[in-house]
């Protein structure tokens, strides 16, 4: 079945104000830049955002909580983007932290059908707080349910016309979990191949999870923190 559409504005049509949506990439890497620029071209607001974090100022989707189209984030980290602090901090965003392996499991087990599971993680702080806790093996855990959206946007690196996937290096972290987990997923990529030229044991997510793709016209590929050695 050929998945494939023009572009990031046909990739998200049906996307609405007050949904929920699963964002994919790690930090900076392997996040969905064109849909991201189309969000904040479309205006959409009241937004859910599930992602491992919230961009920086002036870039990936600190753009979209720059235009106050952000009303709850769902992360793990946030620490590079004072915008996200000014409106945690005001009241004008609401923000559900989580333990960054809890967040990829929730997100995976949605994808997969389970409903919730027990972890220790978080057990003690402010996670726990009013979930049920279990013993197991002398160890408490609490439960966590999973996570779902009504649009999951990945990035992917190279991808083929029937949805398959194969994401590169860090980019590998959030999206193949993330893309299972969407009522609609749309992948854009940044080589789009025709059906049956990927390495079937190369395939990180397969077509099934995928309603649309298309290919990117243009890839930044911020870095976040840039680091050198020192001479």
């Amino acid at each position: 079945m050929n998945k494939v559409v023009k572009n990031p504005v046909e990739a998200l049509e049906g996307l609405q104000d007050d949904m929920t949506l699963m964002m994919g990439g790690f930090g900076l890497c392997g996040i969905p830049e064109n849909s991201i620029a189309e969000m904040v071209r479309m205006g959409v607001s009241g937004l859910t955002c599930i992602s491992n974090n919230a961009g920086v100022d002036d870039f990936g989707l600190g753009l979209l909580l720059q235009g106050k189209q952000i009303k709850k984030m769902i992360s793990s980290y946030v620490g590079e983007n004072d915008e996200f602090e000014r409106q945690m901090l005001s009241g004008e965003l609401e923000v559900d932290l989580i333990p960054q392996g809890s967040l990829a499991e929730r997100c995976r087990a949605g994808g997969a059908g389970i409903p919730a599971f027990y972890t220790p993680a978080g057990y003690g702080t402010e996670v726990a707080e009013g979930k049920e806790v279990r013993e197991f093996n002398g160890k408490p855990h609490i439960l966590e349910s999973a996570l779902t959206a009504d649009f999951a946007i990945v990035k992917a690196w190279r991808g083929d016309t029937e949805g398959n996937l194969i994401f590169k290096a860090t980019a590998r972290n959030f999206n193949p979990m993330m893309a299972m987990a969407g009522k609609i997923t749309v992948a854009e990529v940044e080589e789009l191949l025709p059906a049956g030229s990927l390495n079937p044991n190369e395939i990180h997510t397969p077509g099934i999870f995928i309603q649309r793709i298309f290919q990117g016209e243009t890839f930044e590929k911020r870095i976040e923190q840039r680091t050198v050695r020192q001479k």
